[in-house]
């Protein structure tokens, strides 16, 4: 009974070798030559201070900013996930309504979806450019510029969604870094 042990525990510290050990060093190794930006989670600072990461949303309020899609997960990155609500119950159209209430949105001025509708994960960094575009006149506002200098920063922070596409994305965080930087506010809070 004694040697079965044995060798159960010779072949546990072996495959704990091998699985997480090994493993684990060559993914880590992989992604510090490949990626070396991302694998330390894409952290961006001010003032030498890490304000946020590039791939995780964070909840912005003020008018200054632009804000990112709604979060089902309160931006919480330890905790990631939808809502799993029915578009035919009532919470999350009273949902939407509230989200349409913050935004000022009307009939004649309506907010794109992805405005008021979460994403998958509850975190998305990203929002496409018309939606960015679409905050830019609050913005502006709350800045005490023109809406076009509002906008030229966007289009300036806009990324392709990859090769050969028409589609344009903006990091919410990176934007407003952006905006921080080329038109600065006393006391600049999130």
């Amino acid at each position: 009974m004694f040697a079965e042990l044995a060798c159960s525990l010779r072949v546990l510290v072996a495959s704990l070798s091998v699985c997480v050990v090994v493993y684990g060093s060559a993914v880590l190794g992989v992604a510090c030559v490949c990626a070396p930006w991302t694998r330390q989670g894409s952290l961006l600072e001010r003032d030498g201070v890490v304000i946020g990461s590039e791939l995780v949303a964070q909840r912005f309020t003020r008018p200054e900013y632009v804000w990112p899609r709604p979060s089902a997960v309160d931006y919480a990155a330890d905790a990631s996930g939808g809502s799993n609500l029915s578009p035919a119950g009532g919470r999350l159209r009273a949902r939407v309504a509230a989200e349409l209430a913050r935004l000022d949105a009307t009939s004649a001025r309506p907010a794109p979806a992805e405005l008021v509708l979460a994403s998958g994960s509850g975190l998305d960094p990203d929002l496409g450019i018309d939606a960015a575009r679409w905050q830019a006149a609050r913005v502006a506002q709350a800045r005490g510029v023109p809406v076009e200098r509002v906008l030229e920063v966007v289009d300036a922070t806009s990324r392709a969604l990859g090769p050969g596409s028409d589609t344009r994305l903006v990091n919410v965080l990176r934007l407003d870094l952006a905006l921080d930087a080329a038109f600065p506010m006393p006391d600049a809070r999130r």
